[in-house]
């Protein structure tokens, strides 16, 4: 099984009142945008510098614990799936000082695009694979694989 913090790609943010709603907390749309910079990161991380990814799709955001103003926030980001010209990321929010559960979660699929953005297979000279999974990891790379089987059929979302 592989330590807490192999393979992980780390994100620091500290929380301003520009960030937050009306109740004086991380706003959802701020979240949004941190989980997808973290989400990213990770994602280009594991791919190297060949990684040209753009978002497929936002598998799961979850915001377990209002943030407030003033706090750093840390996420941990780590790949839980690979296919040819995709991959999934896993985002934790590291528990807020005196809480011993994660603040929120996510899943982020992105695609390997070539430059008129099409898919393009992954480099195979792309870091290895996911390994073994630290206990932490274990769920969401389970609920991954739920969301994963979830197809939008085009002419629902077209409307």
């Amino acid at each position: 099984m592989a330590p807490e913090g192999e393979g992980e790609t780390l994100t620091h943010r500290l929380i301003l009142p520009r960030d937050a709603n009306h109740h004086g907390t991380l706003y959802a749309g701020v979240l949004l945008s941190l989980a997808l910079e973290a989400a990213y990161a990770t994602g280009y991380r594991v791919l190297g510098d060949s990684a040209n990814l753009v978002l497929k799709r936002v598998l799961d955001l979850r915001c377990y614990e209002p943030v407030p103003v003033g706090r750093v926030v840390e996420l941990r980001g780590r790949e839980v799936n690979r296919t040819r010209a995709q991959v999934v990321i896993a985002l934790r929010g590291v528990p807020l000082s005196g809480r011993s559960a994660d603040w929120m979660d996510g899943l982020m699929q992105f695609v390997q695009v070539d430059l008129r953005g099409r898919p393009l297979p992954i480099a195979e000279d792309a870091s290895p694979s996911i390994g073994p999974f630290p206990p932490g990891w274990l769920e969401i790379r389970r609920r991954a694989e739920r969301l994963l089987t979830v197809r939008v059929r085009r002419d629902a979302a077209d409307g």
